[in-house]
């Protein structure tokens, strides 16, 4: 199978839902648009956000242990959805569905979220929207993976796994399992984009929650360094030349 892209996958809240995409349009040295353009902060988070905030904003990247993630709470996993129209359309099999406009109703998702956040972690406090994309990386990386690694994967492990728990940007077919790993430091060409690989992307626990339910059912990180003897899945990738890309694209190594 000559590889090619399958999936694009956009995020527009960090840690909360998903969706996939037919064609983006990639700029050189920025990360894909869109993606975790907003988060929900923490009470914790709120002291380093205050401390960096422009018109009530902030103004620089923060790490990712300011907001709600997946890894504090695998309920959060099991959120799905994204922009319908001019509204975010969430859903989640317990809190059921919500369309929000994030401007202006963060208040709204807050309370949707809080049943699914731990009692005796920080509060959500509001949803924020930075100059900088609330990826956990500071790097302005996309990241991409394999079908052909899940495969194995799952094959491995004899369970579905899924494309979500891993919240990744680019999927690529028809690459021989867990091929990508070769790929640091080279550049790689997805139609007319090219892309430098810089690093492995590791794992923690929300990829442990089934994204059907918001439940744990398997322990990931454990599995992985027992399997293969490290605890990453999928690669870490900068734009070097930008331009649009679409589902069926080839991908060049």
């Amino acid at each position: 199978m000559t590889p090619h892209l399958a999936l694009i996958r956009r995020h527009p809240i960090k840690s909360v839902g998903g969706e996939g995409l037919e064609t983006i349009t990639l700029q050189a040295a920025r990360r894909l648009p869109g993606d975790r353009e907003w988060a929900v902060l923490t009470e914790t988070g709120e002291r380093h956000a205050t401390a960096s905030e422009t018109q009530g904003q902030p103004d620089r990247w923060l790490p990712k242990s300011c907001f709600l993630r997946g890894v504090a709470s695998a309920d959060l996993q099991a959120v799905k959805g994204g922009w319908h129209g001019d509204l975010l359309r969430l859903s989640h099999p317990r809190q059921g569905e919500i369309d929000l406009n994030p401007a202006t109703e963060g208040p709204r998702l807050i309370d949707w979220l809080r049943p699914l956040w731990p009692a005796a972690a920080p509060a959500p406090t509001r949803l924020v929207r930075g100059a900088g994309i609330w990826t956990d990386q500071k790097w302005p990386w996309v990241s991409i993976l394999s079908l052909s690694s899940l495969a194995e994967l799952e094959a491995r492990t004899g369970q579905a796994l899924g494309v979500h728990r891993w919240r990744g940007n680019l999927w690529i077919d028809g690459l021989p399992p867990f091929a990508e790993r070769d790929l640091v430091g080279q550049v790689i060409r997805i139609g007319p984009v090219e892309l430098r690989v810089a690093d492995h992307i590791g794992r923690c626990d929300a990829t442990s929650a089934d994204t059907a339910t918001g439940q744990i059912d398997i322990d990931m990180v454990r599995t992985l360094d027992r399997l293969y003897g490290h605890t990453d899945f999928g690669i870490f990738a900068e734009v070097v030349t930008g331009g649009p890309i679409r589902l069926q694209d080839q991908v060049m190594l």
